[in-house]
Protein backbone atom coordinates (compact mmCIF):
# COMPACT_ATOMS: atom_id res chain seq x y z
CA UNK A 1 0.00 0.00 0.00
CA UNK A 2 1.08 3.36 -0.73
CA UNK A 3 1.02 5.97 2.32
CA UNK A 4 1.50 9.31 2.44
CA UNK A 5 2.05 11.40 5.67
CA UNK A 6 1.71 15.00 6.32
CA UNK A 7 4.26 16.09 8.47
CA UNK A 8 7.92 14.25 9.93
CA UNK A 9 7.78 14.82 13.80
CA UNK A 10 8.34 11.98 15.84
CA UNK A 11 5.00 10.16 15.66
CA UNK A 12 5.66 10.61 11.85
CA UNK A 13 8.82 8.42 12.38
CA UNK A 14 7.26 5.64 14.88
CA UNK A 15 4.39 5.22 12.80
CA UNK A 16 6.76 5.22 9.38
CA UNK A 17 8.69 2.77 10.98
CA UNK A 18 6.22 0.30 10.59
CA UNK A 19 4.50 0.62 7.90
CA UNK A 20 7.80 0.56 5.95
CA UNK A 21 8.34 -2.86 7.93
CA UNK A 22 5.52 -4.31 7.31
CA UNK A 23 6.22 -3.75 3.41
CA UNK A 24 3.97 -0.67 3.04
CA UNK A 25 5.04 2.39 0.51
CA UNK A 26 5.75 5.28 2.35
CA UNK A 27 5.88 9.23 1.85
CA UNK A 28 6.80 11.92 4.03
CA UNK A 29 5.70 15.59 3.09
CA UNK A 30 8.10 17.73 5.48
CA UNK A 31 8.79 21.44 5.09
CA UNK A 32 11.89 21.64 7.25
CA UNK A 33 14.39 21.10 5.08
CA UNK A 34 17.35 19.87 7.77
CA UNK A 35 14.61 17.79 9.28
CA UNK A 36 14.02 15.56 6.12
CA UNK A 37 17.90 15.18 6.41
CA UNK A 38 17.41 13.70 9.29
CA UNK A 39 14.42 11.55 7.96
CA UNK A 40 16.26 10.30 4.68
CA UNK A 41 19.11 8.99 7.26
CA UNK A 42 16.46 7.18 9.57
CA UNK A 43 13.40 6.03 7.08
CA UNK A 44 13.78 3.88 3.88
CA UNK A 45 11.18 6.19 2.50
CA UNK A 46 10.27 8.61 -0.23
CA UNK A 47 11.14 12.64 1.83
CA UNK A 48 9.42 15.50 -0.04
CA UNK A 49 10.32 19.06 1.18
CA UNK A 50 7.83 21.37 0.78
CA UNK A 51 4.48 22.64 2.63
CA UNK A 52 2.12 19.80 3.21
CA UNK A 53 -0.71 22.47 2.57
CA UNK A 54 0.65 23.18 -0.70
CA UNK A 55 -1.42 21.14 -3.57
CA UNK A 56 1.83 21.32 -5.98
CA UNK A 57 4.39 19.95 -2.97
CA UNK A 58 1.15 17.04 -2.29
CA UNK A 59 0.88 16.09 -5.85
CA UNK A 60 4.45 15.59 -6.07
CA UNK A 61 4.77 13.42 -3.47
CA UNK A 62 2.04 11.65 -5.36
CA UNK A 63 -1.43 12.86 -4.21
CA UNK A 64 -3.05 10.67 -6.82
CA UNK A 65 -1.47 7.82 -6.40
CA UNK A 66 -1.87 7.56 -2.83
CA UNK A 67 -4.17 4.86 -1.28
CA UNK A 68 -3.68 6.47 2.57
CA UNK A 69 -3.17 9.88 3.81
CA UNK A 70 -2.04 10.65 7.59
CA UNK A 71 -2.29 14.00 8.65
CA UNK A 72 -0.04 14.59 11.42
CA UNK A 73 1.85 17.93 11.42
CA UNK A 74 1.78 19.80 14.23
CA UNK A 75 -0.89 22.40 13.61
CA UNK A 76 -4.47 21.50 13.22
CA UNK A 77 -5.52 23.73 10.76
CA UNK A 78 -2.79 22.02 8.30
CA UNK A 79 -4.16 18.42 9.09
CA UNK A 80 -7.66 19.76 8.42
CA UNK A 81 -6.68 21.50 4.92
CA UNK A 82 -4.27 18.35 3.74
CA UNK A 83 -7.26 16.10 4.07
CA UNK A 84 -10.02 18.77 2.64
CA UNK A 85 -7.47 18.85 -0.58
CA UNK A 86 -7.00 14.68 -0.83
CA UNK A 87 -10.87 14.64 -0.71
CA UNK A 88 -11.11 16.75 -3.47
CA UNK A 89 -8.11 16.61 -5.95
CA UNK A 90 -7.67 12.73 -5.21
CA UNK A 91 -9.13 9.20 -5.02
CA UNK A 92 -7.68 8.74 -1.80
CA UNK A 93 -9.70 5.61 0.13
CA UNK A 94 -8.52 6.25 3.55
CA UNK A 95 -8.01 9.43 5.83
CA UNK A 96 -6.66 9.72 9.03
CA UNK A 97 -5.78 13.21 10.77
CA UNK A 98 -4.61 14.03 14.27
CA UNK A 99 -6.33 16.50 16.54
CA UNK A 100 -4.97 18.08 18.94
CA UNK A 101 -7.82 21.18 20.11
CA UNK A 102 -9.73 20.74 23.35
CA UNK A 103 -12.83 21.33 20.17
CA UNK A 104 -12.39 18.25 18.60
CA UNK A 105 -15.69 17.37 19.15
CA UNK A 106 -17.07 20.55 17.37
CA UNK A 107 -14.60 19.85 14.54
CA UNK A 108 -15.95 16.27 13.94
CA UNK A 109 -19.26 18.08 13.91
CA UNK A 110 -18.40 20.41 10.82
CA UNK A 111 -17.00 17.30 8.93
CA UNK A 112 -19.89 15.63 8.81
CA UNK A 113 -21.79 18.44 8.16
CA UNK A 114 -19.56 19.31 5.00
CA UNK A 115 -19.54 15.65 3.71
CA UNK A 116 -16.02 15.42 4.19
CA UNK A 117 -15.07 12.02 4.97
CA UNK A 118 -12.36 11.16 7.67
CA UNK A 119 -12.09 7.92 8.26
CA UNK A 120 -10.51 8.50 12.04
CA UNK A 121 -10.02 11.80 13.90
CA UNK A 122 -6.85 10.83 16.53
CA UNK A 123 -7.34 13.02 19.38
CA UNK A 124 -3.73 11.87 21.91
CA UNK A 125 -5.60 13.97 24.61
CA UNK A 126 -8.71 11.98 25.33
CA UNK A 127 -7.29 8.30 24.37
CA UNK A 128 -4.59 9.39 27.63
CA UNK A 129 -7.55 10.79 29.63
CA UNK A 130 -9.12 7.17 28.94
CA UNK A 131 -5.99 5.21 30.54
CA UNK A 132 -5.69 7.21 32.93
CA UNK A 133 -9.50 6.94 34.80
CA UNK A 134 -9.21 3.37 33.81
CA UNK A 135 -5.73 2.83 35.98
CA UNK A 136 -5.92 5.62 38.78
CA UNK A 137 -7.63 3.96 41.72
CA UNK A 138 -5.64 0.82 41.43
CA UNK A 139 -2.74 0.84 43.28
CA UNK A 140 0.75 -1.21 42.16
CA UNK A 141 -1.59 -1.36 38.63
CA UNK A 142 0.58 0.16 36.29
CA UNK A 143 -2.29 -0.12 33.79
CA UNK A 144 -5.50 -1.72 32.19
CA UNK A 145 -6.39 -2.57 28.82
CA UNK A 146 -9.65 -3.13 27.57
CA UNK A 147 -10.21 -5.70 24.81
CA UNK A 148 -13.72 -7.14 23.63
CA UNK A 149 -16.02 -3.89 24.39
CA UNK A 150 -14.33 -4.11 28.28
CA UNK A 151 -15.16 -8.01 28.75
CA UNK A 152 -11.35 -8.42 28.48
CA UNK A 153 -8.88 -6.78 30.65
CA UNK A 154 -5.16 -6.56 30.50
CA UNK A 155 -3.45 -5.32 33.75
CA UNK A 156 0.41 -4.43 33.93
CA UNK A 157 2.01 -4.79 37.77
CA UNK A 158 5.89 -4.22 38.98
CA UNK A 159 7.16 -7.55 40.86
CA UNK A 160 8.05 -5.82 44.43
CA UNK A 161 10.85 -8.15 46.09
CA UNK A 162 8.05 -8.62 48.77
CA UNK A 163 5.69 -10.02 47.02
CA UNK A 164 4.41 -13.32 47.00
CA UNK A 165 4.65 -14.34 43.56
CA UNK A 166 8.14 -13.25 43.37
CA UNK A 167 10.35 -16.54 42.75
CA UNK A 168 7.76 -18.57 41.70
CA UNK A 169 7.20 -19.79 38.04
CA UNK A 170 4.27 -19.49 35.69
CA UNK A 171 3.31 -23.11 37.04
CA UNK A 172 3.62 -22.47 40.70
CA UNK A 173 0.83 -19.83 40.32
CA UNK A 174 -1.30 -21.79 38.46
CA UNK A 175 -0.88 -24.75 41.42
CA UNK A 176 -2.18 -21.92 43.80
CA UNK A 177 -5.56 -21.46 43.11
CA UNK A 178 -5.57 -18.25 40.70
CA UNK A 179 -9.38 -17.00 39.17
CA UNK A 180 -9.69 -19.18 36.53
CA UNK A 181 -10.05 -17.05 33.80
CA UNK A 182 -6.64 -15.32 34.43
CA UNK A 183 -3.23 -15.75 32.66
CA UNK A 184 0.32 -14.29 32.70
CA UNK A 185 0.48 -12.80 29.09
CA UNK A 186 4.24 -11.30 29.18
CA UNK A 187 6.96 -10.09 31.20
CA UNK A 188 9.33 -7.50 30.54
CA UNK A 189 12.69 -7.93 32.28
CA UNK A 190 15.32 -5.13 31.59
CA UNK A 191 15.62 -5.08 27.65
CA UNK A 192 13.97 -8.06 27.08
CA UNK A 193 10.47 -9.47 26.43
CA UNK A 194 9.44 -12.24 27.26
CA UNK A 195 6.12 -14.33 26.60
CA UNK A 196 6.30 -16.84 29.27
CA UNK A 197 5.60 -20.48 29.53
CA UNK A 198 5.01 -23.04 32.54
CA UNK A 199 8.71 -23.12 33.77
CA UNK A 200 9.34 -19.36 33.59
CA UNK A 201 10.39 -17.55 36.55
CA UNK A 202 8.57 -13.95 37.81
CA UNK A 203 11.55 -12.31 39.49
CA UNK A 204 11.64 -9.45 41.71
CA UNK A 205 11.90 -6.38 39.34
CA UNK A 206 10.02 -7.79 36.36
CA UNK A 207 6.66 -6.18 34.82
CA UNK A 208 4.34 -8.53 33.70
CA UNK A 209 0.71 -8.02 32.17
CA UNK A 210 -1.84 -10.11 33.12
CA UNK A 211 -5.17 -10.82 30.82
CA UNK A 212 -8.50 -11.78 32.44
CA UNK A 213 -11.77 -11.19 32.20
CA UNK A 214 -14.27 -8.01 33.08
CA UNK A 215 -15.65 -9.93 36.43
CA UNK A 216 -12.05 -11.30 37.43
CA UNK A 217 -10.22 -8.27 37.27
CA UNK A 218 -10.24 -7.48 41.60
CA UNK A 219 -9.70 -11.06 42.24
CA UNK A 220 -7.27 -11.48 40.11
CA UNK A 221 -5.30 -8.10 40.99
CA UNK A 222 -5.51 -9.52 45.07
CA UNK A 223 -3.77 -12.82 43.80
CA UNK A 224 -0.74 -11.41 42.66
CA UNK A 225 -0.22 -9.52 45.80
CA UNK A 226 -1.53 -5.93 45.03
CA UNK A 227 -3.47 -3.99 48.06
CA UNK A 228 -7.19 -3.75 47.79
CA UNK A 229 -8.66 -0.86 45.77
CA UNK A 230 -9.32 2.08 48.12
CA UNK A 231 -11.42 5.05 48.01
CA UNK A 232 -10.14 7.87 45.44
CA UNK A 233 -10.08 11.12 47.11
CA UNK A 234 -7.91 13.34 46.46
CA UNK A 235 -5.56 13.64 43.49
CA UNK A 236 -2.67 16.03 42.57
CA UNK A 237 -1.82 17.32 38.57
CA UNK A 238 1.31 18.49 37.58
CA UNK A 239 1.02 20.87 34.69
CA UNK A 240 -2.60 22.46 33.30
CA UNK A 241 -2.09 21.78 29.59
CA UNK A 242 -5.48 19.93 28.06
CA UNK A 243 -4.52 16.42 29.18
CA UNK A 244 -4.81 18.30 32.89
CA UNK A 245 -7.77 19.80 32.37
CA UNK A 246 -9.27 17.03 30.67
CA UNK A 247 -8.52 14.24 33.57
CA UNK A 248 -9.49 17.15 36.49
CA UNK A 249 -12.78 17.34 34.49
CA UNK A 250 -13.54 13.43 34.24
CA UNK A 251 -12.59 13.11 38.12
CA UNK A 252 -14.49 16.18 39.17
CA UNK A 253 -17.93 14.61 37.69
CA UNK A 254 -16.51 11.47 40.54
CA UNK A 255 -16.60 13.91 43.33
CA UNK A 256 -12.98 13.49 43.67
CA UNK A 257 -10.40 16.75 45.25
CA UNK A 258 -8.20 17.87 42.54
CA UNK A 259 -5.64 20.42 43.20
CA UNK A 260 -3.83 21.60 39.55
CA UNK A 261 -0.04 23.00 40.09
CA UNK A 262 1.12 24.92 36.96
CA UNK A 263 3.61 27.82 36.64
CA UNK A 264 1.92 30.45 34.31
CA UNK A 265 -0.14 32.53 36.00
CA UNK A 266 -2.53 33.26 32.61
CA UNK A 267 -3.03 29.61 32.18
CA UNK A 268 -4.06 29.32 35.97
CA UNK A 269 -6.60 32.36 35.41
CA UNK A 270 -7.62 29.92 32.22
CA UNK A 271 -7.65 26.78 33.90
CA UNK A 272 -9.72 28.15 36.96
CA UNK A 273 -12.56 29.55 34.54
CA UNK A 274 -12.86 26.01 32.97
CA UNK A 275 -13.09 23.82 36.09
CA UNK A 276 -15.48 24.13 38.86
CA UNK A 277 -13.79 22.89 41.54
CA UNK A 278 -10.23 22.04 41.12
CA UNK A 279 -8.02 24.00 43.14
CA UNK A 280 -5.40 26.26 40.67
CA UNK A 281 -1.87 26.35 42.34
CA UNK A 282 0.21 29.18 40.67
CA UNK A 283 3.58 27.50 41.68
CA UNK A 284 6.28 24.73 40.80
CA UNK A 285 5.04 21.52 41.38
CA UNK A 286 8.74 19.90 41.09
CA UNK A 287 9.59 21.46 44.17
CA UNK A 288 9.11 19.58 47.52
CA UNK A 289 8.42 22.64 49.93
CA UNK A 290 5.58 23.52 47.41
CA UNK A 291 4.16 19.93 47.45
CA UNK A 292 4.73 19.31 51.31
CA UNK A 293 3.01 22.97 52.08
CA UNK A 294 -0.29 21.78 50.44
CA UNK A 295 -0.01 18.09 51.98
CA UNK A 296 0.84 15.73 49.27
CA UNK A 297 1.59 12.72 51.88
CA UNK A 298 -1.15 10.26 51.24
CA UNK A 299 -2.68 11.86 48.17
CA UNK A 300 -4.65 9.26 46.30
CA UNK A 301 -2.47 10.22 42.88
CA UNK A 302 0.51 12.22 42.00
CA UNK A 303 -0.22 12.76 37.79
CA UNK A 304 2.84 14.27 36.11
CA UNK A 305 1.24 15.66 33.06
CA UNK A 306 3.61 18.85 31.61
CA UNK A 307 5.55 18.58 27.82
CA UNK A 308 8.69 18.28 29.82
CA UNK A 309 9.61 14.37 30.31
CA UNK A 310 12.03 15.18 32.85
CA UNK A 311 10.05 16.89 34.71
CA UNK A 312 7.73 14.27 34.47
CA UNK A 313 9.92 12.40 36.05
CA UNK A 314 11.46 14.41 38.41
CA UNK A 315 8.23 15.29 39.45
CA UNK A 316 7.02 11.35 39.91
CA UNK A 317 10.30 10.50 41.98
CA UNK A 318 9.55 13.24 44.38
CA UNK A 319 5.94 12.54 44.67
CA UNK A 320 6.68 8.79 45.54
CA UNK A 321 9.33 10.23 48.36
CA UNK A 322 6.66 12.10 49.90
CA UNK A 323 3.82 9.62 50.22
CA UNK A 324 1.97 10.05 47.19
CA UNK A 325 -0.33 6.51 46.85
CA UNK A 326 0.03 6.28 43.12
CA UNK A 327 1.65 7.74 40.63
CA UNK A 328 1.00 8.45 36.81
CA UNK A 329 3.73 10.08 34.22
CA UNK A 330 3.74 11.60 30.83
CA UNK A 331 6.17 10.45 28.43
CA UNK A 332 6.89 11.24 24.91
CA UNK A 333 10.27 9.59 24.64
CA UNK A 334 9.96 5.99 24.32
CA UNK A 335 13.18 5.17 25.21
CA UNK A 336 12.29 6.37 28.86
CA UNK A 337 9.92 3.95 29.36
CA UNK A 338 12.00 0.74 30.51
CA UNK A 339 13.70 3.21 32.65
CA UNK A 340 11.02 4.84 34.56
CA UNK A 341 9.51 1.61 35.66
CA UNK A 342 12.69 0.59 37.26
CA UNK A 343 12.51 4.19 39.21
CA UNK A 344 9.15 2.86 40.79
CA UNK A 345 6.75 4.95 38.91
CA UNK A 346 3.66 3.71 38.89
CA UNK A 347 1.94 3.98 35.12
CA UNK A 348 3.68 6.06 32.52
CA UNK A 349 1.49 7.23 29.71
CA UNK A 350 2.97 8.06 25.91
CA UNK A 351 0.50 9.95 23.19
CA UNK A 352 2.83 8.99 20.58
CA UNK A 353 2.07 5.31 21.58
CA UNK A 354 -1.48 6.00 21.53
CA UNK A 355 -1.45 7.74 18.15
CA UNK A 356 0.74 4.96 16.76
CA UNK A 357 -1.88 1.99 18.26
CA UNK A 358 -4.91 4.07 16.58
CA UNK A 359 -3.19 4.16 13.01
CA UNK A 360 -2.00 0.58 12.86
CA UNK A 361 -5.56 -0.84 13.28
CA UNK A 362 -6.72 1.25 9.96
CA UNK A 363 -3.54 -0.07 8.16
CA UNK A 364 -3.76 -3.30 8.97
CA UNK A 365 -6.12 -5.81 7.95
CA UNK A 366 -9.88 -5.39 8.14
CA UNK A 367 -10.34 -7.95 10.79
CA UNK A 368 -8.02 -6.01 12.92
CA UNK A 369 -9.79 -4.76 15.60
CA UNK A 370 -7.56 -2.91 17.90
CA UNK A 371 -3.93 -3.03 18.17
CA UNK A 372 -1.42 -1.98 21.62
CA UNK A 373 1.65 -1.54 21.78
CA UNK A 374 4.32 -1.89 24.64
CA UNK A 375 7.21 -0.12 25.64
CA UNK A 376 9.27 0.73 23.02
CA UNK A 377 7.20 -0.99 20.48
CA UNK A 378 8.64 -4.12 21.45
CA UNK A 379 5.31 -6.11 21.74
CA UNK A 380 1.95 -5.97 20.51
CA UNK A 381 -1.46 -6.75 21.74
CA UNK A 382 -3.49 -7.52 18.77
CA UNK A 383 -7.12 -7.98 18.78
CA UNK A 384 -8.69 -10.24 15.93
CA UNK A 385 -11.71 -11.10 14.45
CA UNK A 386 -11.46 -15.22 13.23
CA UNK A 387 -12.62 -15.37 9.47
CA UNK A 388 -14.28 -18.42 8.08
CA UNK A 389 -11.16 -18.93 5.73
CA UNK A 390 -8.49 -19.11 8.51
CA UNK A 391 -6.98 -22.60 9.05
CA UNK A 392 -6.74 -22.14 13.01
CA UNK A 393 -11.05 -22.11 12.92
CA UNK A 394 -12.30 -25.28 14.28
CA UNK A 395 -8.91 -26.65 15.65
CA UNK A 396 -8.08 -26.72 19.24
CA UNK A 397 -5.76 -24.52 20.51
CA UNK A 398 -2.98 -27.41 21.95
CA UNK A 399 -3.05 -28.36 17.90
CA UNK A 400 -2.11 -24.84 16.87
CA UNK A 401 1.39 -24.40 15.98
CA UNK A 402 2.04 -20.46 16.82
CA UNK A 403 4.50 -18.37 15.65
CA UNK A 404 7.24 -18.71 18.79
CA UNK A 405 6.64 -15.17 20.23
CA UNK A 406 2.68 -15.04 20.62
CA UNK A 407 0.05 -16.51 22.73
CA UNK A 408 -3.24 -16.54 22.65
CA UNK A 409 -4.58 -14.29 25.59
CA UNK A 410 -8.28 -14.56 25.66
CA UNK A 411 -11.21 -15.42 23.51
CA UNK A 412 -14.79 -13.26 23.25
CA UNK A 413 -17.51 -15.32 21.68
CA UNK A 414 -20.09 -13.66 19.54
CA UNK A 415 -22.54 -14.70 22.44
CA UNK A 416 -20.62 -13.06 25.13
CA UNK A 417 -18.55 -15.57 25.78
CA UNK A 418 -15.44 -14.58 27.40
CA UNK A 419 -12.65 -17.52 27.70
CA UNK A 420 -9.30 -16.94 28.82
CA UNK A 421 -8.22 -20.05 27.39
CA UNK A 422 -6.04 -23.22 28.05
CA UNK A 423 -5.01 -26.06 25.00
CA UNK A 424 -8.87 -27.84 24.96
CA UNK A 425 -10.16 -24.54 23.41
CA UNK A 426 -11.85 -24.12 19.84
CA UNK A 427 -11.26 -21.11 17.78
CA UNK A 428 -15.12 -20.46 16.05
CA UNK A 429 -15.45 -18.16 13.49
CA UNK A 430 -16.48 -14.93 14.53
CA UNK A 431 -14.53 -15.13 17.79
CA UNK A 432 -12.75 -12.20 18.82
CA UNK A 433 -9.08 -13.87 19.50
CA UNK A 434 -6.46 -11.84 21.21
CA UNK A 435 -3.41 -12.68 20.63
CA UNK A 436 0.17 -11.12 22.72
CA UNK A 437 3.03 -11.45 20.45
CA UNK A 438 6.74 -9.58 20.11
CA UNK A 439 6.71 -6.83 17.90
CA UNK A 440 9.36 -8.88 15.25
CA UNK A 441 6.91 -11.93 14.60
CA UNK A 442 3.03 -9.18 14.61
CA UNK A 443 3.30 -9.67 10.38
CA UNK A 444 3.80 -13.59 10.19
CA UNK A 445 0.81 -13.85 12.82
CA UNK A 446 -1.46 -11.92 10.90
CA UNK A 447 -0.64 -13.37 7.89
CA UNK A 448 -0.82 -16.85 9.18
CA UNK A 449 -4.31 -16.61 11.28
CA UNK A 450 -6.34 -14.33 9.14
CA UNK A 451 -5.35 -16.29 5.67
Amino acid sequence: MKILIAGGGQTAVLVAKRLIKEGNEVVIVEKNSARCEYLEEVLDAQIVVGDAVSIRTLEEAGLQTAEMLIALTSEDQINVIVCLVASIQSNIKVKLVRMRTHEVGDWKNIFDRLGLDIDLIIHPETEIADRILRVVRLPGVSDVIDFAEGKVKLFGMNIDEGNWVAGKTVEDLDKAGPPKNSLIAMIFRGQDVIIPHGAQVLNPGDHVYIVTTDQDLKAVVQFMGLKRQKALNRVFILGGKQIGIRVAELLESQGVRVKIFERDIDRCNRISQILKQAVVIHADGTEEGVLVDENIKGVGAFLAMTNDDEDNIIASLLARKLGANKIIALINRLNYLPMIQRFGINTSVSPRLATVDRILQFVRKGSVLSVTSFREEEAEAIELIATPGSKYVGRLLKEIKLPRGAIVGAIARPNGEVIVPRGDVKVQAGDRVIFFSLETIVPLLESTFLK
